[in-house]
C-alpha cells in the first residue's frame, strides 16, 4: 500500500531552481530518499526501488549529491548483502 507525502511550497521554489514543477517534485522525491540512506533510515537496495531504478545506479547517484555511499549502517547492509546472496 502505498501513502502520498503532500508538500506546499512556493511556485518560485520551482522557479528559482529553473524547475518545471514536476521536475521539482521528482528532485524532492530524489534527495528525501537519499538523505534516508545518508542517515541510515533505509538501504540503498530500497531507495532504488523507490526511484525505480537500480542499485548500482543509485549509489553512482549519490555523487551528484556529494554523499558517500559509506554510512554508519553500510556494515549491517553489507553483511545482510552477503548473506542473502
Amino acid at each position: 500500500m502505498e501513502q502520498l507525502i503532500s508538500i506546499n511550497y512556493p511556485e518560485s521554489l520551482a522557479f528559482s531552481l529553473k524547475m518545471e514543477n514536476q521536475e521539482f517534485k521528482s528532485e524532492m522525491k530524489t534527495i528525501s530518499l537519499i538523505k534516508l540512506y545518508e542517515l541510515g533510515k533505509i538501504s540503498s537496495g530500497l531507495a532504488a526501488k523507490l526511484l525505480n531504478m537500480n542499485r548500482i545506479d543509485f549509489l553512482e547517484l549519490l555523487e551528484k549529491y556529494n554523499v558517500s555511499y559509506f554510512h554508519k549502517g553500510l556494515e549491517n547492509e553489507i553483511e545482510s548483502d552477503l548473506s542473502n546472496a
